[in-house]
């Protein structure tokens, strides 16, 4: 009798498993899904897609479900359902229904991390305002007049200090430049003065970004939820206790005037989760973009050739000679160096997914596809970055092809700083600092690659031997070559 029991037990279990496998690898929904497949339970395909591969191409991952599926797909990736979308065409779809048919929505763990009303998941009146903020802070007008002789000193004084030494790490010390003036910019913060090591915190973050959200101590998603947000929440409470009279107010002084408005939006929460996805936003992506723009430009002599013709032109061209920093009509000028940064973009494909929440029934492709609040759609700018239709040669750098193409916005086939009504709101900002980089180091110095400079992704860009590079001015031998 028992084994009888023991069989049947066992036979109710098998079934019961099998049921909730064949329900995980066939969702429910009211319509015809796309093709695809959702990985293991629980698990999904997060170890694929997340397996390292070379730069300058499109996943493995994504170009063996495009072989096998088309260009519209589903998978499930961090515990999340997605319709993963390679077509420019259906892209652009999404980017238009913003706040109709699609909202912005990121993995669980992003939200849990960065928080729920930070300025990149925030939605209608909300997104509106945090966006308005943070244009106080990096609008055109502000650029004009304030930002572009801040830039300017930190970069020229950067290049002059990392000048002559025999080697130096760019990603690291392009970043630590960055986080610098952008901390500073925000918060007033200088590593050197404080004993809080923020930037270690976003270390953390960084490796914790797309994880599963395992809130268990020991994993880098707790470490980020309690440092990270830890610090920013001190130096908040610490402004707020102690205010300090400044000649010039930073960013923080503005979010804690806000704070203090009858009736206004911004609470300690919203104030916590903006600064904090902010002081992030400010390094990583930009220090990456702009490492490699220098990798590329120093592996295409035409193109190096053509970029420092056009800056010394700027140079030449000034009516006053006693002139020593960059005007905002010369930065618009620079064509070609737009040209270099929108063909550095595409190619870095920095974010690998663009996601965004299911809200009403959506046709893809001439099928109806009835889906509830549990998918969500994630735009793969990569592959459209990469599609032979739309680039020539789209793996070859050449900043000529953008040629008489717009340069200041996105497109159907250019999502480098997102699409449609959430167009990222410190891109001018991320060129500016692109372009003042470039103009100096061409125009004052020229470098060598020492090592390094290969690059993978997981899918984030990683530069697993450094990039290692030697900056000289123009006039000064290496000691190697004058020992020759």
């Amino acid at each position: 009798m028992m084994l009888v029991l023991m069989s049947l037990a066992v036979s109710l279990v098998s079934c019961i498993i099998t049921h909730w496998i064949y329900k995980w690898r066939n969702p429910k929904c009211n319509g015809n899904l796309p093709p695809g497949s959702m990985g293991f339970p629980l698990l999904g395909e997060t170890i694929q897609f997340f397996a390292p591969y070379r730069a300058n191409n499109i996943s493995p991952f994504i170009t063996k479900k495009m072989e096998r599926y088309g260009s519209i797909f589903k998978t499930n990736l961090v515990g999340h359902s997605l319709i993963i979308s390679t077509e420019a065409e259906f892209n652009h779809f999404i980017f238009q229904n913003e706040g109709k048919l699609f909202q912005c929505c990121y993995p669980k763990s992003f939200n849990e991390i960065a928080g729920r009303d930070n300025l990149v998941s925030a939605e209608g009146s909300m997104h509106k305002y945090l966006r308005n903020l943070v244009m106080n802070l990096v609008g055109n007008e502000t650029m004009r007049t304030k930002l572009i002789p801040k830039v300017e000193k930190t970069i020229c004084k950067n290049l002059q200090r990392w000048c002559g030494q025999a080697s130096i790490e760019l990603k690291e010390a392009v970043a630590k430049m960055e986080f610098g003036f952008g901390a500073k910019i925000l918060l007033s913060y200088s590593e050197s003065k404080s004993s809080k090591n923020l930037r270690q915190a976003y270390a953390d973050f960084q490796h914790g970004l797309i994880s599963f959200p395992l809130n268990v101590p020991g994993t880098a998603y707790r470490k980020c939820l309690q440092k990270a947000v830890g610090i920013i929440k001190s130096i908040l409470e610490e402004r707020r206790a102690t205010p300090e009279t400044r000649n010039e107010k930073d960013f923080l002084d503005l979010v804690i005037e806000e704070m203090k408005k009858k009736g206004s939006l911004m609470t300690e929460e919203i104030a916590l989760d903006l600064l904090f996805i902010l002081v992030f936003a400010a390094f990583e992506t930009t220090s990456t973009a702009l490492t490699l723009a220098v990798k590329n430009v120093g592996e295409h002599p035409k193109v190096l050739e053509e970029l420092a013709k056009e800056h010394e032109a700027i140079l030449r061209n000034r009516k006053n000679t006693d002139q020593s920093g960059i005007t905002w009509q010369e930065y618009k000028s620079m064509t070609f160096t737009h040209m270099v940064i929108n063909e550095t973009v595409r190619l870095a494909n920095i974010v690998p997914g663009i996601f965004r929440k299911v809200l009403k029934d959506v046709e893809i492709k001439g099928q109806f596809q009835e889906l509830n609040s549990s998918w969500i759609v994630m735009v793969c700018a990569p592959a459209v970055h990469m599609d032979p239709k739309q680039y020539d040669d789209p793996f070859v750098f050449n900043p000529w092809r953008w040629q008489g193409q717009e340069l200041n916005s996105g497109s159907q086939t250019f999502m480098g700083f997102g699409g449609g009504s959430r167009l990222c709101a410190g891109a001018e900002f991320s060129k500016l600092q692109m372009t003042v980089f470039l103009h100096y180091l061409v125009t004052k110095y020229r470098w060598r690659v020492m090592k390094g400079g290969d690059i993978t992704r997981i899918p984030a860009v990683m530069f697993p031997n450094g990039f290692h590079i030697q900056i000289l001015e123009k006039n000064m031998i290496p000691e190697d070559a004058a020992a020759t």
